[in-house]
C-alpha cells in the first residue's frame, strides 16, 4: 500500500467524503428544476431544505476535493474519484425512495453533510492553516 499511496488514511477519509458528496449531488440533482420536484418535496420548508442542501454540498465538494488535492497524490486521487463516480449510483438506488424523494430525506442529508464537513475541518483544519 505504501507504493501506491504513502498516505492511506487521508486516501480513506478523501473516499469517505467523496462518496457522501456524490450521494449528496444525486439526491439534491433530482430535485431540479424546483417545479419539477417529487410530490413530497414541493412544499416552501422543503424549498429551503434543496438550497440548503445545494450550499452544503459545494462547500463539501470543494473541501473535499482541497483535501485531496494536498493529502493525496494526483493519480490516486483520479483513480478514487473515477471508483467513487462509478459506485456512488448503486448506494443511491438502495437508499428507499422515501429518503430520497421527500422532506425525510433531505433533513437527514443536511445532517450527514454537516457532520461530514465537521469531519473535514477537524481533520484537514490544521493543514490548512499553515497553507500561505
Amino acid at each position: 500500500m505504501q507504493a501506491i499511496e504513502p498516505n492511506w488514511v487521508s486516501l480513506l477519509w478523501f473516499a469517505a467524503f467523496a462518496t457522501i458528496g456524490t450521494v449528496a449531488l444525486l439526491v439534491v440533482a433530482g430535485m431540479f428544476p424546483l417545479r419539477s420536484r417529487p410530490q413530497a418535496a414541493r412544499s416552501n420548508a422543503a424549498t429551503m431544505l434543496v438550497v440548503g442542501n445545494g450550499v452544503l454540498l459545494f462547500a463539501l465538494l470543494v473541501g473535499t476535493g482541497i483535501y485531496g488535492f494536498t493529502e493525496l497524490r494526483w493519480s490516486t486521487l483520479i483513480v478514487v474519484t473515477g471508483l467513487v463516480v462509478l459506485f456512488a449510483p448503486g448506494l443511491f438506488e438502495i437508499w428507499p425512495a422515501s429518503l430520497r424523494d421527500g422532506r425525510k430525506g433531505l433533513v437527514v442529508l443536511v445532517g450527514v453533510q454537516i457532520f461530514a464537513l465537521a469531519a473535514l475541518a477537524k481533520l484537514a483544519g490544521p493543514a490548512w492553516a499553515t497553507i500561505s
